[in-house]
Formats: structure tokens, sequence, C-alpha cells
């Protein structure tokens, strides 16, 4: 599905109908050393593999795409719910 590069929606900052730009959201990188990564680490370790069996088939075929729009005006940027889709990109 093709999103345009702009579109004119509400900013709950401006309280009013402004432009703005459109991105698609992507997740950062995960720290090694956060807290989850520690503890599936320790679960993990030893003798027993696995605390939890892996996924082995996966129900869903589409991924949820994100969109970041940022308000030309104020630049403070906002997210939309992830829709299901097989692929997005912004149109040019």
């Amino acid at each position: 599905m093709k999103f345009p590069k702009e579109i004119r929606r509400n900013c709950p900052w401006c309280h009013k109908h402004t432009v703005h730009s459109v991105s698609l959201y992507k997740r950062g990188k995960e720290r090694a050393g956060s807290w989850g990564a520690r503890r599936q680490a320790h679960r993990k370790s030893g003798y027993g593999g696995q605390k939890f069996p892996e996924l082995i088939r996966t129900a869903k075929t589409t991924k949820k795409a994100t969109l970041r729009l940022k308000c030309r005006e104020c630049n403070r940027e906002m997210m939309t719910y992830g829709i299901r889709l097989r692929k997005a990109e912004i149109a040019a």
C-alpha cells in the first residue's frame, strides 16, 4: 500500500489541521545489556536450553506498519495505529 509523502490532519499540539510529513516507523536496535536480554540469557544458561518452546510455524503472513507523522509547524511527532499489510511504501 502506498502512503502520501504529506498528509493534512489534526495536530494535538497546534489544535488545528496542519500539514504532516509521513515516514515509516522502524524499531531501533535492542541493547544487549538490557534487563530483558540479561534475564533471557540467564534462563537459557546451563542445561536444558530454551525456557520457552521456539516458534516453528508462524500464523501471521503480514506485519503491522506504523506511520510517523511530523507536524510542519511545531515539529512534534506522533504515531498512527499499526495497519496490517504486506508492503508499505511512501509514494514519491
